[in-house]
């Protein structure tokens, strides 16, 4: 509970740290790109940066753009160790009486976990999330309940999940401006793109089955350097569409909800897009899972742990500007006892421009570090001794 806390607390600070400097960013700017959409907003995925925002906070329907957070659950557990892409996911009958798009599962079929990842990212497939989604918690009630504990801890305030599909339904809601921030998590595993940035694949493929995979979004075959993220459309929602794309080293997040067609969805987020890699510059500094430092480990079977970022880790600035003023400092936590598991929050990584703080990264544990058994800690002990003396 208090290791959830705190994490929550990084994450609001975090994001109340970027929404300030990145406003004014965003009002620098004094350009209207999505006139067309009820909201919008676009983002420096590394930094947080908002470069344009309109209505960013507004409550609305996100349709299929749920699947985000779905994936963002899907890679957590891949990650984790606790499912493997090759693993077969059977289909209950719940599940394959989903609606809506879907890749029509039979009840009891199975495919593996990465063809279900190909079912959700490129043909949107609501039967492929929930069963997704029962794998992973149990059941969908389950499963949206750790939707929601995530919107918590990525402090988002403005985001309400009812279930993993974006279906219409009472009270399921979010906002661009969150839509933006779960692609900016999701986007922490390099593999998702694997999968969204497909145009067209197949599932079935050595059956009499075989099914055609046609992504939802056109960009990734329209747009040199998009590669996902997700679609959405419901009668209520309009077309929504959260896009990424990456060009000369810097990526960006695109948001736009309640599009009145998917043409003027698309050609919205491109314009978004041009005004991005047209105006600024990312200037990349760490990769995910680089090593910054080690902290002591007190009562730890090794005496020392490695400390990795969370994400990589860039600086964002005009085109034409540089960063020779920009500095890195390490503030680790305090007094780490074993046991420590691979990912805990260890301290924070913090870039300061002109003495100015721009980016705060949580930073984590390298590895496991378990609990020193008694003989390690009499040879310690000996040893301490021995030097004293």
């Amino acid at each position: 509970m208090i290791k959830q806390f705190l994490q929550r607390i990084v994450y609001m600070t975090l994001a109340l740290s970027l929404i300030f400097p990145a406003l004014a960013m965003a009002e620098e700017s004094q350009v209207e790109l999505a006139e067309k959409a009820k909201s919008a907003i676009l983002i420096e995925r590394d930094t947080g940066t908002i470069l344009y925002d309109k209505n960013s906070n507004e409550k609305l329907p996100p349709a299929s753009m749920t699947k985000i957070m779905t994936m963002i659950l899907i890679m957590e557990a891949i990650d984790s160790g606790s499912i493997t892409l090759d693993e077969k996911i059977r289909t209950s009958e719940y599940a394959a009486s989903m609606g809506g798009s879907q890749i029509f599962l039979e009840a009891g079929e199975e495919m593996t976990v990465e063809e279900m990842l190909k079912g959700i990212a490129i043909a949107s497939g609501n039967d492929a999330s929930v069963a997704m989604a029962e794998r992973i918690a149990g059941s969908e009630e389950a499963f949206v309940k750790m939707m929601n504990d995530k919107v918590a801890e990525l402090g988002l305030e403005n985001t309400s999940f009812k279930n993993p599909t974006g279906l219409p339904a009472e009270g399921h809601y979010s906002t661009a401006h969150d839509m933006a921030l779960m692609a900016k998590e999701l986007l922490k595993y390099d593999l998702i793109t694997k999968f969204t940035s497909l145009y067209e694949d197949y599932l079935r493929e050595d059956t009499d089955k075989k099914f055609w995979l046609v992504n939802t979004n056109r960009l990734v075959k329209f747009y040199p350097g998009v590669d996902g993220l997700k679609t959405g459309y419901t009668s209520e929602a309009k077309y929504c569409l959260t896009a990424t794309a990456k060009k000369d080293g810097m990526r960006v997040v695109a948001v736009v909800m309640g599009a009145p067609t998917p043409k003027d969805r698309n050609a919205q987020v491109t314009k978004m897009l041009d005004y991005a890699f047209s105006q600024y510059k990312t200037h990349p500094m760490l990769e995910r899972s680089a090593v910054v430092g080690k902290t002591k480990v007190s009562k730890g079977s090794s005496k020392y742990v490695d400390v990795v970022t969370s994400e990589s880790i860039s600086v964002l600035t005009k085109k034409g500007e540089t960063i020779d003023d920009v500095t890195q400092e390490v503030v680790m936590k305090e007094n780490v006892q074993a046991p420590v598991k691979k990912g805990d929050e260890l301290g924070m990584l913090i870039i300061k421009r002109s003495d100015k703080s721009i980016v705060e990264s949580p930073i984590l544990a390298a590895e496991d570090v378990e609990m020193a058994n008694w003989w390690q800690l009499f040879k310690r002990s000996v040893g301490l001794f021995t030097k004293t003396s």
